[in-house]
C-alpha cells in the first residue's frame, strides 16, 4: 500500500459549523470505502464554540450570544471564528501506524514544522494536545499561550476533524470559555505575535509540512 499526498478541499468564506461537518462526513465516507484519496480540508467558521467528549458545563463562563455545539471530537470546550484555520484531515491510518496517540503526538509535530516556517518556536504540553508559546515577546517566558487546538476522531481507522490554528482571530471571544479546560495559560495567535500571514501562506506551509509526518517518505508510511 502506498501512501500518496491527499487532496486538499478548500471550503471558502465562511462555513457553518453544519454545512462543514456534512462536507467533512461525505469525504469520510468516501474515504472509508476507498473511493475516494484521504483529503485535508482547510475552513473557517462563524464564531462558535464547539465542546468535545470531555466538555463540562462549567467551562462555559459566560452567555456571549455566541452559538455553542456539542461534537463527536475528543477534547473539551473551543472556540472557532474568522481568522482561524480549521484544518481536517482525513486519513487512512491502516495505511500507517493504528495509533490514536502516535497519530496526535504527529498531528503536533505537524503544527510544529508550519510554526517554525515562520520563525515561532511551537511546543508540546504533555497530557494536553496542542501547541503553545512561550511569551517571551511580552516578558512571560513563564506562560504558555496556546496557538493550535486539536481534536480528533477516529472511525474504523480514518480521522476526521483535527487542528484549530490561529491566524487572527478574535481573543476575546476566548473569554467565554475555559479553553481546552486549562486555567494556567493564555491563547494567543499569529498576529497577537506580531506576525501579519495571510491565510493563502498559512494554506501553503499547512501542505508544504505534511509529508514529513505522513507522506510517502514519512517513518511510519507503509509501501507495498
Amino acid at each position: 500500500m502506498i501512501v500518496n499526498q491527499p487532496q486538499i478541499h478548500i471550503l471558502p468564506g465562511l462555513t457553518s459549523y453544519a454545512e462543514a461537518l456534512a462536507s467533512l462526513d461525505t469525504v469520510m465516507q468516501a474515504v472509508k470505502e476507498k473511493t475516494s484519496p484521504e483529503a485535508i480540508m482547510l475552513l473557517e467558521h462563524p464564531p462558535i464554540y464547539t465542546g468535545g467528549t470531555s466538555a463540562q458545563d462549567s467551562d462555559l463562563l459566560a452567555n456571549t450570544g455566541i452559538e455553542t455545539v456539542s461534537t463527536g471530537r475528543g477534547g473539551q470546550w473551543t472556540y472557532h471564528g474568522p481568522g482561524q484555520r480549521i484544518i481536517w484531515p482525513v486519513l487512512d491510518l491502516t495505511k500507517r501506524a493504528q495509533d490514536v496517540r502516535l497519530y496526535v503526538y504527529q498531528l503536533e509535530g505537524w503544527m510544529i514544522d508550519v510554526l517554525a516556517s515562520f520563525g515561532i518556536e511551537g511546543l508540546r504540553r504533555e497530557g494536553l494536545p496542542g501547541i503553545w508559546v512561550q511569551r517571551r515577546d511580552i516578558g512571560l517566558s513563564d506562560r504558555l499561550d496556546k496557538i493550535v487546538a486539536i481534536g480528533v476522531r477516529i472511525s474504523r481507522w480514518v480521522t476526521s476533524h483535527g487542528m484549530a490554528f490561529n491566524l487572527d482571530p478574535e481573543l476575546s471571544h476566548y473569554d467565554g470559555i475555559v479553553p481546552c479546560g486549562v486555567t494556567d495559560g493564555g491563547v494567543t495567535s499569529l498576529a497577537d505575535l506580531g506576525l501579519i500571514i495571510s491565510q493563502a501562506e498559512l494554506d501553503m506551509a499547512i501542505q508544504d509540512c505534511f509529508a514529513a509526518h505522513f507522506g510517502p517518505d514519512s517513518p511510519l508510511a507503509i509501501r507495498s
